[in-house]
């Protein structure tokens, strides 16, 4: 994928092609994101425009025929990309991220056709058993929140593997330094965690939107792992056993929870670092 970004900034014509092919291909136009993305951290949102202007004509497409997820995620990538790049700060980059799965979930409810689609299968589905334990009102509560929170982490991740590439192509090792150094700020994570609880309450207004208070404090926590683990020089056979005991839902609740203890307590700065090579 390396090849693709170089190619890609190449200059303004490259940009278009290489957005433009991935965006007619099913899965591969998801890489267009990430690609706008690059073009606005690096050369700014006015030129990512420019090029989205073409490389969006596929994912309109797409759109038409019922996919609007390239085009959603495409538009929430130049979004965090033109803030990360006037800030430089992850943090306010998460908390443009929830816009992103905000705007998914009103995008849904405004597509009826599509939202009865998907609610005819699941009537299929709760015929049986599932039909007892919930209502097909919960279920399409719980289908607005899902598509929302699955947008807003695909924009992270994207603008992830954005932010990476540039830092392969100019500037190695900065990606791996800046993601280790993420940590939400104090007031921040305590203004998420209140919205958490006051959501999972059934506040009116942010009644269904608990996932999208908790998405930035997980990407904090995976930020941790990674920092200390860097830190510490071990193995990434550590993080490959920290990405598969993740799976497990229990686990992921407590990273979001040691990441807001870790927003005041700052496990990283308190963490000698392991000795390099040519220390005794």
């Amino acid at each position: 994928m390396r090849s693709l970004a170089q190619y890609t900034m190449q200059g303004r014509r490259q940009a278009i092609v290489a957005t433009f092919l991935c965006g007619l291909i099913p899965i591969a136009n998801l890489l267009t994101p990430a690609l706008i993305g690059l073009i606005c951290l690096r050369n700014g949102p006015q030129e990512a425009i420019r090029v989205l202007l073409w490389a969006g004509l596929p994912l309109l497409g797409w759109a038409m025929i019922g996919d609007i997820s390239p085009l959603i995620v495409t538009l929430g990538a130049l979004m965090m990309g033109t803030v990360l790049r006037s800030t430089g700060s992850w943090e306010r980059t998460l908390i443009a991220a929830i816009f992103v799965g905000v705007a998914a979930e009103m995008l849904l409810r405004l597509r009826p056709e599509f939202l009865a689609q998907i609610m005819a299968q699941l009537e299929v589905m709760m015929a049986g058993e599932l039909q007892d334990e919930l209502t097909l009102q919960d279920m399409q509560g719980f289908l607005f929140s899902l598509f929302g929170v699955m947008h807003m982490f695909m924009a992270i991740c994207l603008m992830l593997l954005a932010r990476w590439w540039q830092a392969v192509l100019y500037n190695p090792g900065g990606f791996r330094e800046e993601f280790h150094q993420l940590r939400l700020q104090p007031r921040l994570a305590m203004l998420l965690a209140l919205l958490f609880v006051l959501a999972s309450f059934g506040v009116p207004v942010l009644s269904g939107w608990v996932l999208y208070f908790i998405m930035p404090l997980f990407f904090a926590g995976l930020a941790l792992v990674h920092g200390l683990i860097g830190l510490k020089k071990m193995s990434g056979i550590w993080l490959a056993a920290f990405y598969m005991i993740l799976l497990n839902p229990l686990v992921a609740q407590l990273l979001t929870v040691t990441a807001l203890i870790d927003s005041w307590y700052d496990f990283r700065s308190r963490i000698r670092p392991a000795p390099t090579d040519n220390e005794d």
